[in-house]
């Protein structure tokens, strides 16, 4: 197609971190880029599920943060360090891995900023309905907007939906969750307020109050750690990491009764705080969601799968088009993380074929949707990783709108490497 005909280069579904690191490579690789968010702002889970810390910027434990992901991703710490969101290195006491805490409303502003400052056009409220194909190829997609339906043409895709809706409707076969039905736990994180500043959080009496809670509740959280949490950043707000629900299947029934128990819990278990834990007197239930925490759902067949053996190997490979350093965290019970580590020099590569659909060439992949198997994607599926392959994915997507055919993975490290990436 020529590229007169085309509306964009590339067009993005999906405004998470994945979608986000694809708009911003592929914006600096010189493409014409759209990108489709199906809520009213930007972030993925950070903001739409309330995950308040991006993972996988650096790696595992140690007693100091050893970078993993820039470039894009390092682009939208720096804006918000200038909104004044501190975004230092985070060691986690429960975990011991190193995080970035975020201030979910600012976050939302610097994407905004960081997009339109890259020339990206963005269409908020707005999904991928339908996809146009030939054997090989998307030719374009059918956006369902507040204004009806309309037809976006480009040379090249990328999926950063999460949960694959584009290689859904494009027709590309699925795994659903670990190919025998079973799905990770889905999370409810809490956002608590009217907490003072100078309480102090006392890991045992949150575990008496979890304890307390199973009593009183016929819903039951499994955590038996306390679970994980911290201030809101630039707050005396507390976020809670507590309350996971099982979810059976894909249906639209199971995620209405997690999100409807989910809510339950957490109101009760604030009730719980306020008669049992000093300082949790005045406290109240500031927020939960907007929407539950979806941690897996759909994966699109990619021309590779990177396998736990890849992850527990840190395995580098001459076509690694970008780093992975978190590790395998898989939550296959509720409220029962399973950690394996990230094995030789803490990180991995993910190879370009893992991030390029199998059986469509302008087809590409990022975030949650990269091929990697059952237990590789326990680390391939965060935030910060998450940034790292959709930079990758936007380039390849912009080398293919460019030259008609996918680009050679030396090209695709070349580019990456002027834009500031690690790989």
């Amino acid at each position: 197609m020529p590229r007169s005909e085309t509306d964009y280069d590339v067009v993005i579904a999906g405004g998470g971190a994945g979608g986000v690191g694809a708009a911003i490579g592929a914006a600096r690789a010189g493409a014409r880029v759209a990108l489709v968010e199906k809520y009213g702002f930007l972030g993925g889970a950070a903001t739409n599920a309330q995950v308040l810390a991006y993972c996988g910027f650096f790696h595992q434990g140690g007693a100091q943060a050893i970078q993993a992901v820039a470039g894009a991703g390092e682009t939208v710490l720096e804006e918000m360090r200038r909104m004044g969101v501190d975004c230092q290195p985070y060691h986690s006491p429960t975990t011991g891995n190193w995080i970035v805490l975020l201030d979910p409303e600012r976050l939302k502003v610097a994407l905004d900023r960081v997009l339109a400052a890259h020339g990206v056009t963005v269409l908020l409220h707005a999904r991928v309905a339908a996809a146009s194909r030939t054997a090989e190829a998307i030719e374009s997609v059918t956006v369902a907007g507040m204004d009806g339906r309309s037809r976006l043409i480009a040379e090249s895709f990328v999926d950063a939906s999460g949960d694959a809706n584009l290689a859904l409707v494009a027709g590309v076969p699925m795994r659903l969750g670990d190919g025998e039905g079973r799905l990770q736990a889905f999370t409810m994180p809490l956002r608590i307020g009217g907490i003072a500043a100078e309480t102090r959080i006392d890991r045992d009496k949150f575990r008496e109050a979890v304890d307390l809670f199973n009593l009183r509740s016929k819903w039951k959280i499994h955590r038996s750690d306390g679970g994980i949490f911290t201030r809101v950043p630039a707050s005396s707000d507390f976020w809670w990491l507590i309350i996971d629900r099982d979810m059976p299947d894909l249906s639209s029934a199971s995620f209405t009764r997690a999100e409807q128990t989910g809510r339950e819990m957490a109101l009760m278990l604030v009730e719980v705080l306020r008669e049992t834990v000093e300082g949790f007197g005045n406290a109240w239930l500031a927020q939960t969601g907007p929407q539950i925490g979806v941690r897996e759902t759909r994966h699109p067949a990619a021309r590779y799968e990177i396998c736990h053996d890849d992850v527990i190997r840190g395995r580098l490979r001459d076509d690694g088009v970008a780093r992975a350093a978190w590790p395998i965290e898989l939550h296959s019970e509720a409220g029962k993380p399973i950690y394996e580590h990230v094995g030789g020099k803490g990180y991995y590569h993910i190879p370009m074929d893992a991030l390029h659909a199998r059986g469509l060439g302008n087809l590409w992949y990022a975030g949650r949707v990269i091929g990697a198997d059952p237990r590789a994607y326990g680390s391939t599926r965060v935030m910060g990783t998450a940034f790292a392959s959709g930079e990758a994915a936007g380039v390849a997507a912009a080398l293919t709108a460019r030259k008609g055919v996918a680009p050679d993975p030396g090209e695709v490290q070349a580019q990456l490497k002027a834009q500031g990436a690690l790989i």
